[in-house]
């Protein structure tokens, strides 16, 4: 039997080795986010925290801490998923297995959503404030609900065959909320409640929200499910979890309004928030989020609460982002693995993507498409990935994506875009600076990108390679000469040199970088063999690993503003280079500070790791 809750999940893990308890009182106040972050790291199990300081609630993080445990917890059902979109991508597929075809039908099944009289989860009402208020970096603007489901409807089309269930942060408390009426709502740009609210403004009516956490854990994952416009991710909800979504609904009367609103309640939650979204906007953040930064405090949705449910012996769950890899990881890795036929259905000619974790997922895209346009020509030149790359930038969620490196399939039908070094050398090997760079200078950009000109607001550069290969890449640091301000020449793998800038203060350090390229165009001879340079604060930690190389570069740059070129030249429009391609990625003054955890509390948690300790063995 698929789980009907956390605690259903809870047991299950426990009686299977995959989760402790702590039962000892523990801080939700960054404590409990640095146990969580180390616990993770260690591919540790799930841990349930059964005393929060201040909660009524006991609180379980890292229940997907691995993929193995991802694929335990839905071992009874996510067969059922995969041959339902088997299915979608290749309708032959049910022929050729018939099994498929009950697989699918028990999960299309199980897709319909049901409508009940009560739950579980109207046990009881509480507060807000007797909440576990997990706070998960020092400069986080208060407490913060970070596995929520957000559940929203189209004002012009009620019902739930046409909401919306995603994961927008909510911050529980803090900067000028009234506590216990207020919490703040964060929906970046390019999310499906936003067409909500929109709708909802367009109409002239209220907008309820409401905020869905526990329950089984399908939910919560159907909640990160990158699904097409159109399909509701409560239908998904009720595949993965082998029971269809359940749900209640309020009719209130708003009393600012006057009128009867529509909130629904997720029957098998483990606690549900509904709430209407007030007409203005409070300052809402700092948070420490998945690209390894804080997204700093702006004006963002109120959501004034009518409600706080919970069920018998609910459990929160929670988890805790930052720089990657973590928790978070396994969803990107577990939603490839579901989504992984589809890719080609959607985009004729691309074979596969991959938003790359290590780079904070958006401002670092790679590909791989298929290039058969002019087969009768001499040379391959890039033609269809061209193509296939304009149909990313315009595919969901993948449109947010800042640099995006596409390679022919025709090239090397082994390349793998997951092995991301050897696509990097494959890419470097062929790509043509004098052609292959393609900007858009002003244009939409992930909210949590802080890389660009103000909020949502960069550039993007398709960088797209094709044919035989220019250039053998080299590992062996060349002798050159570099202008003042300028050291610490190291190689990060072949074809990619590192080098140390002075601090970027002003918009005046940017001639530094035109300095640096007039000073390598007399030493071209010597890079040959490294088409990429990439200038940061701190050339060792930049060419320590593959994973700094991927956050230095993709998140401290915007293309329009911080590449530059050896030899560089524009012509009718187009800008290229004929030497080495130069990004600048220092640390500017706009950019959000990096994350940082709290001296006194490592300590707490590294006495929690002694020997006698709940977490000796583990971290």
């Amino acid at each position: 039997m698929a789980y009907r809750n956390i605690r259903d999940c809870v047991k299950d893990l426990e009686k299977h080795s995959h989760l402790i308890r702590i039962s000892q009182e523990v801080d939700p106040n960054l404590e409990m986010a640095e146990i969580q972050r180390r616990v993770f790291a260690a591919g540790g199990p799930a841990i349930l925290f059964e005393r929060v300081r201040g909660s009524d609630f006991p609180a379980v993080s890292n229940l997907f801490g691995t993929l193995d445990r991802a694929r335990f917890i839905f071992r009874k059902t996510i067969r059922r998923v995969q041959a339902l979109i088997g299915l979608k991508a290749d309708p032959s597929s049910g022929l050729k297995n018939p099994a498929n075809l009950y697989f699918a039908l028990r999960a299309g099944l199980n897709a319909l959503p049901r409508r009940v009289p009560g739950g579980a989860v109207r046990y009881r009402r509480t507060t807000i404030d007797r909440l576990p208020f997990i706070k998960s970096w020092p400069r986080d603007g208060g407490p913060f609900i970070t596995l929520p489901q957000v559940y929203s409807e189209d004002a012009f089309k009620p019902g739930v065959m046409q909401s919306n269930l995603g994961m927008y942060r909510v911050q529980m408390a803090g900067n000028d909320y009234r506590t216990n009426e207020q919490i703040g709502l964060h929906y970046q740009i390019h999310r499906g409640i936003g067409v909500h609210h929109s709708r909802a403004i367009e109409k002239g009516r209220p907008f309820p929200v409401s905020i869905f956490v526990g329950g089984p854990p399908a939910h919560t994952f159907s909640a990160v499910m990158p699904l097409p416009e159109g399909l509701p991710e409560v239908a998904f909800a009720g595949a993965l979890a082998g029971r269809g979504f359940r749900y209640s609904v309020d009719r209130n009367r708003d009393r600012l309004s006057d009128s009867r609103l529509r909130q629904v309640v997720s029957a098998d939650a483990d606690f549900c928030i509904t709430g209407i979204v007030e007409p203005g906007l409070l300052p809402e953040g700092p948070f420490g989020d998945h690209l390894g930064y804080y997204s700093l405090a702006h004006e963002f949705p109120v959501l004034r609460v009518t409600s706080v449910y919970h069920r018998k012996n609910a459990i929160w769950p929670f988890t805790v982002v930052g720089r990657p890899p973590q928790e978070d990881t396994i969803f990107g890795a577990l939603i490839h693995e579901l989504t992984g036929p589809m890719v080609p259905v959607s985009i004729p000619g691309l074979k596969s993507m991959h938003a790359v974790d290590q780079a904070g997922v958006h401002p670092l895209m790679i590909a791989i498409g298929e290039e058969r346009y002019t087969p009768f020509e001499k040379e391959r030149i890039p033609a269809e990935i061209l193509t296939v790359a304009n149909a990313i930038l315009g595919f969901g969620q993948a449109s947010l994506a800042k640099y995006l490196w596409i390679a022919a399939h025709q090239d090397n039908p082994e390349l793998d875009t997951h092995h991301i070094q050897e696509f990097f050398e494959h890419m470097l090997a062929r790509v043509d600076w004098t052609r292959d760079l393609h900007f858009q200078t002003s244009t939409t950009m992930d909210t949590l990108d802080y890389s660009g000109e103000s909020i949502n607001r960069g550039s993007r550069v398709v960088i797209a390679a094709a044919g035989e290969p220019k250039r053998k890449l080299g590992t062996d640091v060349p002798g050159l000469h570099l202008p003042d301000g300028v050291s610490d020449l190291r190689c990060i793998f072949p074809g990619v040199l590192s080098v140390k800038a002075s601090p970027f203060r002003s918009e005046s350090d940017r001639s530094q970088m035109e300095k640096l390229c007039a000073a390598l165009s007399g030493q071209k001879s010597l890079l040959d063999a490294f088409p990429l340079i990439v200038v940061s604060d701190d050339s060792e930690f930049a060419a320590r690993n593959l994973d700094n190389f991927l956050w230095v570069a993709f998140t401290r740059s915007n293309p329009s503003h911080d590449i530059y070129g050896v030899d560089s030249f524009q012509e009718f429009k187009h800008w290229g280079c004929r030497g080495p391609l130069v990004i600048d990625a220092r640390v500017k003054p706009h950019h959000a500070p990096a994350l940082e955890t709290d001296p006194e509390v490592d300590r707490r948690v590294d006495a929690l790791a002694a020997s006698g300790g709940p977490l000796h063995g583990i971290i």
